[in-house]
């Protein structure tokens, strides 16, 4: 793999540590700031948010910019949204930083996708796109927990520092490792759009608010859950959070063959695996004993969700994926905010702090019902054509491992 590959992945390793760590950091930052614990759950919402409109937004603007200085710009104002919530000196100055972040989150990976698939020969592109995505997923596994660590024995706004001189090294990998790619043609905003109004791609991306929002109704807090009711103490937090995140590994790792297979019938399976899990979640929590099988097992389950949502959403958007898959980001984005936000009510209600776990499970069966509705009005459409991918908002090219849609993701 070109090294420009491990520039693309030490970025997408920063914006996922930034965009999960504030979940261990929240006890932290509340008591720092004289909040409470839903009030700054609100702080994950603002990223949510940052990234829900930076996505489709960002990846407008910058259509025209050759792809290695947008990349450049993505991360320049990620570093600065992260340097901005390091010196925060309240609440709503940390509240904006955190908005600030996430604003370039959807339309890095985006662009970093086309780069790094541009990097190499056709038959290895879809191996160049998971190694930089890799960089996220370790951030799951080793960034958070040590981000948590960092913040529990440093203070918080050590941990936002951290990030910032990630992003600066990012920049600096990214200027020298990342070629100068030859210009692009573009596609029309008109035929984005017109794929965007797809009735399946809306119904796809409406499945992913309400289905993902479980997860993070339950992972905005897992911190306080595992402190405030499943007594472990706050070094052990770090542990757990690196569990999330090994479930959340083998679970994309199993829906990629499942869907490849059977489309909608993974999707409706893991969710409606997900709502059990978040149900049971809400017992398993109060016990030393089990909270960690369902730490990783909801990783697992809630992660599986990912990968047919997001090719459902690019199958229906047929030749004009990009607006559609740069919205999917937004979808998963909003779920977080969404998520986080009801997790938060709950709490604050008194329902106790294992009820955002009840609270997701609800949100997950709407998301099931969207999803059995989508399929139903699919029955008996024409099968999809064979899925295009613009290689920027512009000139498409065939997708590797391009193939056309089956009667089982049609069903």
């Amino acid at each position: 793999m070109p090294l420009a590959i491990l520039a693309l992945a030490v970025s997408a390793f920063g914006i996922g540590t930034t965009e999960f760590m504030m979940m261990g950091l929240l006890p932290d930052v509340a008591d720092d700031l004289g909040t409470s614990v839903p009030t700054a759950g609100y702080l994950v919402s603002a990223y949510a948010l940052g990234v829900v409109v930076g996505a489709p937004l960002l990846t407008g603007l910058g259509a025209r910019i050759p792809r290695k200085r947008m990349l450049l710009l993505l991360m320049a104002l990620f570093t600065v949204g992260n340097a901005a919530s390091a010196v925060a000196p309240g609440y709503g100055t940390l509240l904006a930083g955190r908005f600030l972040a996430g604003l370039p989150h959807g339309a890095f990976f985006g662009v970093g996708a086309v780069v790094a698939a541009r990097l190499v020969k056709e038959d290895r592109r879809a191996r160049a796109v998971a190694a930089m995505f890799l960089g996220l997923t370790i951030a799951n596994i080793v960034g958070v927990p040590a981000a948590t660590l960092l913040g529990q024995n440093l203070g918080w706004r050590a941990t936002f520092l951290v990030v910032t001189v990630i992003g600066l090294l990012s920049m600096a990998a990214l200027a020298v490792l990342v070629p100068r790619l030859p210009p692009e043609e573009h596609t029309g905003v008109g035929q984005e759009l017109r794929a965007l109004r797809e009735p399946q791609v809306l119904l796809g991306l409406l499945t992913a608010v309400f289905g993902f929002a479980g997860v993070f109704a339950v992972y905005s807090y897992l911190a306080s859950m595992m402190t405030e009711v499943t007594g472990y103490a706050d070094a052990t937090v770090t542990i757990l959070l690196a569990l999330f995140g090994i479930g959340m590994t083998l679970g994309a790792l199993a829906a990629g063959p499942l869907t490849d297979r059977a489309l909608r019938p993974t999707l409706y399976g893991s969710l409606a695996a997900l709502a059990v899990v978040l149900v049971g979640f809400h017992y398993a929590a109060q016990s030393k004993a089990t909270a960690p099988v369902a730490v990783l097992v909801l990783g697992a389950v809630g992660f599986m969700t990912t990968t047919p949502l997001q090719m459902l959403v690019m199958n229906k958007a047929r030749r004009a994926p990009t607006l559609a898959s740069a919205s999917n980001h937004s979808a998963f984005n909003l779920a977080n905010a969404g998520g986080a936000w009801l997790g938060g009510a709950a709490i604050a209600a008194g329902w106790g702090w294992t009820s955002p776990a009840l609270v997701g499970a609800v949100l997950t069966v709407v998301g099931l019902a969207v999803a059995i509705v989508a399929g139903v009005l699919d029955r008996g459409t024409p099968a999809t054509p064979s899925i295009v991918a613009a290689t920027a908002p512009g000139a498409t090219v065939a997708a590797p491992g391009e193939r056309r849609e089956s009667a089982t993701e049609r069903a």
